[in-house]
């Protein structure tokens, strides 16, 4: 293993996050765990794993603008639109429509499905659904689904102004969404501006002159003692809820240190490894299936396995199975080749063929240079 830092070069380099994948797996289990296996999981604080799926998200979104951006010279949005629409919808209303089948079986909650279906449809889940269980949790996905359709435009528009303003108008988006606006924002700022701070990570480390600042944590030996503080941080979050009487500044703090964190775990060193482990990546990979579908999962283990009692260690990890199971199959049947779906939709109707330009010729002893895959997205 080198002992040294990672340039902003290499860094530019990175064609790949496998490690962002581990951390996904991660944010997902402690989210089953949450939900399914209190009391017992409690001391997990797994309700603060979706701000990890937040962070890396606006990180690797905003990474991938940046990028096409300096490969392009422009951002398109009909690309981007289309690239989290293939990615996004066919899982989220594939589990709507099996909710509403399941509450429409069960006899019980159509009233309340049918009321708050419109927000379910429109994304808007994190809206007036206090007190009716199934699919509650794709609240998330709302926050996420209204960031990515606000951010691009912001960034662009930015960009075109000046490159400089990017990191000042991160801060400022950061601190104009804690703001409680209105009684419908309320305690809705914090999570968009836990998505910014992935964000304002990617423009940082995306400029030369900000990523000196984090490059020290680069190092193996500060990774692994950032990773350490990182975790006595997320074991103590109990203690943060008591002394700040709210979990507002607790998510914030958790995020900002992830953030810092994070830059570590893309670097080669103990974290990168472990988070890049083969099983890993396999479950980093269904994250999204394996969250969206845990509801039917609980369904599914209670037919499985019925000795299994709720609120245990056992209950967690059957569910986390069976759960894995179906966003197994999910994932070679519907996600990914929905996402190649997408792909070939932007390859043949939106993005112009490039102008062919001659290759100068190589020298004779030396093997032609091959561009790598340059124009393949980093981990998702």
């Amino acid at each position: 293993m080198r002992l040294r830092t990672m340039t902003h070069a290499e860094f530019l380099a990175l064609r790949r996050f496998d490690a962002l994948d581990g951390l996904r797996a991660i944010a997902a289990v402690i989210v089953v765990f949450f939900h399914y296996a209190r009391p017992w999981a409690t001391g997990l604080s797994g309700w603060i794993g979706v701000h990890i799926f937040f962070v890396v998200s606006g990180f690797l979104i905003t990474t991938l603008m940046l990028r096409e951006h300096d490969r392009n010279g422009r951002i398109s949005l009909r690309e981007f639109y289309v690239r989290r629409i293939f990615r996004i919808w066919p899982l989220y209303y594939l589990g709507l429509a099996v909710t509403a089948v399941g509450v429409y079986r069960s006899g019980g909650g159509w009233d309340a499905l049918m009321n708050h279906l419109p927000h379910f449809l429109l994304f808007m889940n994190e809206y007036h659904l206090q007190g009716w269980e199934p699919y509650l949790h794709t609240w998330t996905i709302g926050i996420e689904w209204k960031f990515y359709m606000v951010w691009p435009l912001v960034l662009i528009l930015v960009t075109a102004i000046s490159k400089r303003l990017r990191i000042p108008v991160a801060v400022a988006a950061i601190a104009l969404v804690l703001v409680d606006w209105s009684d419908t924002w309320h305690k809705m700022g914090i999570h968009y501006s836990i998505l910014l701070i992935g964000a304002l990570l990617a423009l940082v480390l995306h400029s030369p002159r900000g990523y000196s600042l984090l490059r020290p944590v680069t190092h193996p030996v500060v990774g692994v003692v950032a990773a350490v503080a990182f975790v006595v941080l997320h074991m103590h979050i109990p203690d943060l809820k008591a002394y700040y009487g709210a979990e507002e500044p607790v998510i914030f703090l958790y995020s900002l240190a992830l953030a810092l964190v994070l830059p570590s775990l893309l670097s080669p060193g103990p974290g990168r490894w472990l988070l890049s482990l083969r099983p890993m990546v396999f479950v980093g990979e269904r994250s999204y299936g394996l969250y969206l579908f845990q509801a039917l999962a609980v369904g599914l283990a209670g037919v499985l396995a019925p000795w299994v009692a709720g609120g245990t260690a056992l209950r967690g990890v059957v569910v986390t199975l069976v759960s894995l199971f179906v966003a197994d199959a999910l994932y070679h049947r519907l996600e990914q080749p929905m996402i190649e779906v997408g792909r070939k939709l932007i390859k043949r109707f939106l993005r112009k063929p490039a102008a062919p330009v001659p290759a100068p010729a190589a020298p004779a002893d030396h093997p032609t240079d091959r561009p790598g895959a340059l124009a393949e997205p980093l981990s998702r």
